[in-house]
């Protein structure tokens, strides 16, 4: 799994930059606030990464923020959401002002972003209310008082491989949280991952 892209940006497209590391250029899908925050191609840039994999495909999707990231899986384990839908509304909303219109049940809000409806805005109030602190902040607090893992150390790794064998965002960012905890800052990602899956399999 790719959880963090350092290099230089090759190129930028309406919905995607190309990163190139060590002479390899990745594709990454990315919301308009991203593809802005990456400055110009030339420029060296780290992006936070998360790997989507299907039937038929491989793709990755990136972020200039750890946060914008945590905010995307939660975003995409509501039914309904994938990841384009998921990247709109990164794109017309700051990861405070998600939080705020969430934890208000403020759905129009959530709205203006462009394929939601006033239906897909009203479950996505309702599925992830429970899931965040009540106040606005710079990142979500998931349910059960877990903060999510820092973004792009092991922790982040882990959550992507716990999503990737099939675990919804919240509860692998729960499990891992979890694991982190009883396991201290010395845990291997071996060790992290072992522990997050018997967390998240009770």
């Amino acid at each position: 799994m790719i959880a963090k892209l350092k290099g230089r940006l090759d190129s930028t497209g309406i919905d995607h930059a190309i990163i190139d590391v060590g002479g390899v250029g990745y594709l990454v899908g990315a919301s308009s606030r991203t593809l802005s925050a990456l400055g110009p191609a030339g420029e060296a840039v780290t992006v936070y990464t998360e790997m989507l994999v299907s039937e038929d495909s491989i793709r990755l999707v990136g972020f200039a923020r750890g946060e914008e990231r945590d905010w995307f899986r939660l975003l995409i384990g509501v039914q309904g959401v994938g990841s384009r839908v998921a990247l709109a509304i990164l794109s017309a909303l700051e990861p405070a002002e998600l939080h705020r219109a969430i934890a208000t049940g403020d759905k129009a809000m959530v709205a203006r972003a462009n394929g939601v409806g006033p239906k897909l805005a009203l479950r996505i109030v309702n599925e992830l209310k429970d899931k965040i602190g009540a106040a606005p902040g710079a990142g979500a607090v998931l349910g059960g008082g877990m903060t999510p893992v820092a973004a792009g150390g092991l922790g982040a790794d882990a959550i992507s491989a716990l999503q990737n064998l099939g675990f919804k965002p919240a509860e692998a960012s729960s499990a891992v949280a979890q694991a982190e905890e009883e396991l201290g800052e010395d845990a291997t990602l071996d060790a992290l991952v072992r522990l997050a899956l018997r967390k998240a399999a009770k």
